[in-house]
């Protein structure tokens, strides 16, 4: 029986990364992917005849840039392209006409504010210079295994004193921005920049994005600031496509830890965890073949991975409660539609940059938070928040000439939906999307030649993501940084001798970062990021 270095469960993008950084290194690595093809939740299929889709995830922006110069991922195929602009439609009097469009040219976009409020406009630079301060302070966060601020383990009381002086230098203005950031709604939050309504509603759905949470919900301006991290090519919160979709992502990450000589097995569902003595011996595959490693490390989401392949019996009763008490409340769908012919919105009529960049149906905060109302009571929103990106646009071999694909992902859409998910439900969902997309794109019924629906419950049973939430967890104040995903076992290491994490279940979450996945193996590798 052939034994390895590390057998990784999973060949999601953290669990590439985390193979591509151990055999740089030198160790022999396997890759077990239950499903034909690596990627997780960032791949790319060809869902109806000639047009090709990121099915779950659909935009990159989170991905370290360190990722991508250490595993020198251009060189093996990936190519990021910007997205020009953010355009929200609105409605007044119950007609579609206004927008707000903000773009990537700083004048365009000041000019563009202007028009709705010159106060606005004002305030937006230094806006921007303050998440951009505020990201740059939580940026090498990103990078470390979190402490635990209860051991005094040598090593532990070392990391605490180094974070204890990255924030000493931290000046008091800033120091107390962070702190509201990581306590305050996104919504609270802007309505002390802004007092245009689209603008404040645009923003503060950043904040919302895969969690069971609304605009008003403590905490939510963190999520803002987690995603205003994202950068490309040095400048944060710019987001792009990844040329052939989410799927090349990927894929690029597996070239490059095949170049270091990772070994990836598709197609291999792992049952359990071979656990001997306390330690892990290696992995059970459904079927009974049994793969032998000096070390385990699941991408899996902490549910899936201890009460799954674990197993109860070898955890300590406290861990166990900790991870029954993780909260995971997916509340988040895709949509992704074949289009005839290009959306023709009533605020912009007809081709245009806007439709190489995104389009937020997010009018108000108040259409936000009905839209969380429903859901908190169980419901699909009835016009629900939408994020919209046109790939084909961007990437013309995504769609048959002359025809496009459309990406909409979507909230609220609960795992604990009333009644539970069924096929007429899923059906709901998609004539909510289109029933509200056809208030600001008139023909896209017309347009549409087909339709796919993807709820949590199918984010679930197709990924493996529990209650289909895309990060693995929420990101929520109680289950960040060193509670991620329970108190003393957040650097990645489980009470299982010899069995990791470096999913997004653990620090510092969600979205296609890469950066669990790397700091996991650093710290397998004994190193620091």
């Amino acid at each position: 029986m052939k034994k390895y270095d590390v057998v990784i469960i999973g060949g999601g993008h953290n669990g590439l990364v985390c193979a591509a950084y151990l055999a740089r290194a030198g160790k022999r690595v396997l890759v077990l992917e239950r499903r034909s093809r690596v990627g997780g939740a960032a791949l790319s299929e060809e869902v109806f005849p000639g047009f090709r889709f990121s099915v779950f995830s659909y935009v990159v922006s989170l991905l370290r840039p360190e990722i991508i110069r250490e595993l020198e991922l251009p060189r093996h195929g990936l190519h990021i392209l910007p997205l020009e602009s953010t355009l929200t439609p609105l409605r007044e009097g119950g007609k579609a006409g206004d927008y707000l469009a903000q773009w990537n040219d700083h004048d365009r976009n000041r000019r563009e504010l202007a028009r709705h409020s010159l106060r606005d406009a004002e305030a937006y630079d230094e806006f921007g210079l303050e998440l951009h301060q505020m990201a740059r302070l939580i940026k090498p966060i990103l990078a470390v295994a979190p402490p635990d601020p209860a051991s005094l383990h040598p090593r532990e009381l070392l990391d605490l004193a180094r974070l204890a002086r990255m924030f000493a230098r931290i000046e008091k203005k800033k120091f107390n921005t962070l702190w509201k950031l990581l306590t305050m709604s996104s919504a609270d939050y802007l309505d002390t920049w802004f007092e245009t309504e689209a603008l404040k509603a645009t923003k503060s759905a950043s904040g919302i994005i895969g969690t069971m949470l609304g605009p008003r919900s403590p905490g939510t301006a963190y999520v803002l600031l987690h995603h205003y991290m994202g950068e490309l090519d040095g400048v944060f919160r710019a987001w792009g496509f990844a040329k052939g979709g989410n799927g090349s992502v990927s894929a690029a990450i597996a070239s490059a830890a095949r170049g270091f000589g990772a070994e990836i097995r598709t197609s291999a569902p792992v049952e359990k965890v071979w656990v001997e003595n306390a330690r892990a011996k290696g992995v059970v595959l459904e079927g009974g073949e049994e793969v032998r490693a000096h070390t385990v490390v699941s991408g899996a989401d902490p549910r899936r991975t201890f009460l799954g392949l674990v197993g109860e019996k070898h955890l300590p009763g406290e861990f166990v409660e900790s991870i029954r008490r993780f909260k995971f409340r997916g509340a988040s769908a895709k949509v992704n539609l074949a289009l005839g012919e290009a959306p023709n919105f009533t605020c912009m009529p007809g081709p245009g940059p806007h439709l190489r960049g995104a389009v937020s149906i997010s009018p108000s905060v108040a259409y936000l938070e009905q839209a969380y109302d429903d859901a908190k009571y169980g419901e699909i929103s009835r016009r629900p928040y939408m994020d919209i990106v046109i790939p084909s646009m961007l990437d013309p071999a995504m769609a048959p000439p002359g025809k496009h694909v459309m990406s909409i992902f979507v909230q609220y859409a609960p795992y604990r939906l009333n009644g539970g998910w069924t096929d007429a439900r899923r059906e709901a969902l998609g004539d909510a999307v289109i029933d509200t997309l056809a208030e600001y794109a008139p023909n896209i019924r017309s347009a549409l030649l087909h339709r796919q629906v993807v709820t949590p419950a199918d984010i679930e049973r197709v990924v493996g993501l529990s209650e289909g939430n895309i990060f693995q967890g929420e990101l929520s104040l109680q289950q960040m940084f060193f509670l991620r995903p329970a108190p003393a076992w957040s650097r990645y290491r489980t009470p299982v001798e010899g069995l990791w994490q470096c999913g997004s279940g653990t620090h510092p979450g969600g979205g296609v970062m890469g950066a669990s996945g790397r700091n996991a193996a650093l710290a397998l590798l004994g190193e620091r990021a």
